[in-house]
């Protein structure tokens, strides 16, 4: 970390550089040709110009001298602010700190360096020595008391350090190979965060005596001959207990400043952060929000430090698996300072978080625009125009990632993915091969190397590589993958080209698939079915019982809103959804909840927010959600007509009108089985019937095969019967155990899965005008059916 002194001269530079007249300020045109000068890459426009100048000279009017204009302390402040980055600046005006200013440098490195509490230091020498945000203009220490307990923890804590690393107790991590939170760990430029994280032992005796004299220096700041002092006291303490990463006993003396001083924001945002970092989520949460609400009841006072706020707690929310609503204050910060690159980084991997691919990128070039070495946001990116399709630059942006950081994880591990995407598996694997080089405990890599590998041809490398893959852990798709290797290597098919070693296979047109049977499941439904079971994983709504939803229907009040077509609404922004979609979902851990909330953002949300307004009717989602909710499917489709009732159009009544009924099954359709269709409906009932319907008459809607919900029987099998084994019996296309239902050809005698059945894959093999399939849902029914068989034939001879 720079220090102080190295910091406030090269500010300095800047502001002589700019200071054309010499008269210790910077006037508006002299302020315009820093702004240009120091973003070379951007055009500004006039009006561009005159915002940026009249918000800075409005948020810094206390340093606005005349018409000087901006002093020397006002741009010291608008870097300490994270307006700017003061190295990145300088570096791009090609300025030099002056020999004698080096020189003042380097006697500031050497007095830090001393273990040994000298009294007869001066005052400057002694602030010099300690931290560099000591000397902040926003958080000096303000009494000379304070100075002492901050001079006797530094003693302590070298103290502790120098016996724990004597045991080999005291570590620390390099986490140059991860992708940073991108938080602003201290009201300041968040540039300044240290890239390794300390480990103490805090269980040894050492650690119980550094805590014992921590107490007595917390009680001296406690009995200081003011409160402010004892303010003054207890942050300074947090405030070195923080830089040396002993987050708990930081928090500790936050948590006291915020009795002493409740409506100051500094305490809340540094026991937020403290909170943060031990994984205390929801409660950093809650600090961040009193930080808010003190800054803005005090005004312009704590103004600057809205976006760093509005950073931090986007990014405590997303802890929670609150993505949608932590976009919502990372585009506050973004707004309240433009240049704010790391909001718009952090805004850029949330939108591409909840499936907004495109305006995730626009905001991750917006960031890479302002910071062209931004590894985390060129890997972000990178993953943003994948998911558009735009492989070719997707690769050309993960590569630049890991340019400029050779070992970045997320880059190498997405970069893989998108390899195997493509089909090229041997590059697949040497980008696994890197991550497993930084992390070899990861045994996602692991897994996906063996994949790779497999879809290379090299079957005896995949085996190794999955036999590692088990060292690591024990998860059943595990098992699964090297049951699948061994049914390769019996019956040493060609690949076809397809991912995953899948054997050859010949794609049979709709039409010859016949079934034999009541009870077999058409080709068509189990496909659209599958991928309903599918949407109800990732989001686990097949968890949530329907009548949590009922009762969270009946729970909350939502003020009725008019659309633009002038009807009545329940209508809820998304955020506010994305809280309800917690409540339903409260057994979900927090990166589990994010995949659902992308999950149904991408399927539900952008269908029902047809206009884009970001506003969606929580009555019609409600009746959506219900069919694919936990429960016997006749209180589903009840909870769904109560969810249309609920709406203002109907309430009070015990019909709905046949209107609404007729947009919710184009809803249903449109959500869930797209591929069969919607236009038609309102063509076919019309969409003016002022009509009414009751129940029963919506389940006869509901239940129709041709234009409702009829693929629910459908569902219902495969909710009820998707872990069902058949024993050692594999699939004949693509050779991994039959799980789910058995279909068996009962010419060639031949078995597909779930999977293959709904795409119309057969073994080449067995080519046949027609194939005819009989469905079994478990080995007891094929048995049956056997033995049945048997007996046929029995009665049947002589």
């Amino acid at each position: 970390m720079a220090t102080r002194g190295s910091r406030s001269e090269k500010v300095k530079r800047i502001f002589q550089q700019f200071d054309n007249n010499r008269d210790g300020g910077l006037n508006r045109d002299e302020m315009a040709a820093l702004v240009v000068a120091v973003n070379p890459r951007v055009k500004f426009s006039d009006e561009q110009i005159n915002a940026i100048l009249d918000e800075v000279f409005r948020t810094y009017g206390e340093f606005i001298d005349g018409e000087r204009g901006l002093t020397y302390d006002g741009l010291l402040r608008t870097y300490d602010d994270g307006a700017g980055d003061v190295d990145r600046d300088f570096d791009a005006l090609g300025l030099e700190l002056y020999p004698d200013e080096n020189k003042g440098a380097s006697i500031v490195s050497e007095a830090s360096s001393s273990s040994i509490a000298d009294e007869r230091v001066t005052e400057s020498q002694r602030k010099q020595r300690t931290t560099a945000w000591a000397g902040s203009p926003h958080h000096e220490i303000v009494f000379d008391d304070t100075w002492k307990l901050v001079d006797e923890l530094e003693i302590l804590l070298k103290r502790l350090q120098a016996k724990q690393a004597k045991t080999g107790k005291f570590k620390s991590d390099n986490f140059d190979a991860y992708s940073d939170a991108g938080w602003s760990r201290e009201l300041g430029p968040s540039a300044e965060l240290s890239e390794k994280r300390v480990y103490w032992e805090e269980t040894g005796p050492d650690y119980g005596i550094f805590v014992k004299e921590l107490g007595a220096l917390r009680s001296r700041a406690d009995g200081a001959r003011s409160r402010e002092e004892a303010f003054d006291g207890q942050m300074a303490i947090g405030r070195v207990l923080y830089e040396h990463q002993l987050f708990k006993e930081a928090l500790i003396s936050f948590k006291r400043s915020c009795e002493l001083q409740p409506m100051d924001v500094r305490p809340h945002f540094r026991a937020g952060n403290c909170l943060y970092v031990l994984g205390k989520y929801k409660e950093a949460k809650e600090e961040f929000l009193l930080a808010l609400e003190a800054a803005e009841a005090g005004g312009n006072q704590w103004g600057y430090l809205l976006p760093q706020i509005y950073v931090n707690l986007g990014i405590a929310l997303e802890g929670e698996g609150m993505v949608l609503s932590a976009c919502e204050y990372y585009r506050e910060a973004a707004i309240l300072c433009p240049t704010h690159f790391r909001a718009l980084k952090l805004l850029g991997s949330a939108l591409f978080g909840v499936g907004e691919y495109r305006a995730a990128a626009k905001a991750l070039e917006e960031a890479i625009f302002m910071k062209p070495d931004y590894a985390d946001a060129h890997c972000d990116l990178g993953s943003a125009l994948h998911a558009l399709g735009e492989d070719e630059r997707a690769i050309e942006v993960f590569q630049k990632a890991i340019d400029l950081k050779p070992g970045h994880v997320d880059a190498l591990y997405n970069l893989g993915g998108l390899y195997m995407d493509l089909g090229r598996f041997q590059r697949a694997s040497e980008m696994y091969t890197r991550v497993l080089a930084v992390w070899p405990n990861h045994w996602r890599a692991q897994l996906n190397k063996a994949v790779s590998l497999l879809g290379a041809g090299e079957t005896e490398e995949a085996k190794k590589a999955l036999k590692e893959a088990l060292k690591m852990t024990n998860r059943v798709e595990l098992h699964d993958a090297i049951y699948h290797l061994k049914q390769l290597q019996k019956k040493k098919v060609k690949s076809n080209g397809g991912a995953n070693g899948e054997g050859a296979f010949v794609i049979v047109e709709p039409s010859k698939f016949k079934t034999v049977g009541e009870k077999t499941t058409l080709r068509q439904d189990l496909g659209s079915a599958i991928q309903i079971r599918a949407f109800q994983r990732i989001t686990r709504l097949s968890r949530c019982n329907v009548d949590h939803l009922k009762k969270e229907m009946n729970g909350i009040d939502v003020p009725v809103t008019y659309s633009g077509g002038g009807g009545p609404q329940k209508s809820i922004r998304k955020p506010n959804l994305e809280g309800i979609l917690r409540r339903l979902l409260r057994f979900l851990k927090p990166e589990t909840f994010q995949g659902a909330v992308k999950a149904i953002n991408e399927r539900i949300l952008s269908v029902l927010d047809e206009t884009g307004s970001g506003r969606v009717d929580l009555g019609m989602f409600y009746a959506v959600l219900a069919p694919i909710c936990n429960g016997p499917p006749n209180k589903r489709k009840r909870i769904a007509f109560d969810a249309l009732l609920w709406r203002p159009v109907n309430e009070g009544s015990s019909q709905i009108r046949k209107v609404d009924a007729v947009q919710y099954i184009k809803w249903l359709r449109a959500i869930y089985v797209p591929s069969h269709g919607i236009s038609e409906i309102l063509e076919v009932h019309g969409e003016t019937d002022s009509s009414m319907v009751s129940f029963s008459e919506f389940l006869t809607m509901f239940d129709d095969p041709d234009w409702g919900f009829g693929i629910m029987s459908t569902l219902l099998k495969l909710e009820n019967g998707d872990r069902n084994r058949h024993g050692r019996r594999v699939c004949a296309v693509c050779r991994y155990p039959v799980i789910g239902s058995r279909f068996r050809e009962v010419k060639s005698h031949f078995s597909l899965c779930n999977q293959c059945y709904s795409e119309g894959k057969v073994p080449p093999s067995f080519k046949q005008d027609e194939y005819k399939f009989k469905e079994y849902g478990s080995e007891a029914e094929a048995m049956k059916d056997k033995c049945m068989y048997f007996t046929l034939q029995s009665h049947k001879s002589p």
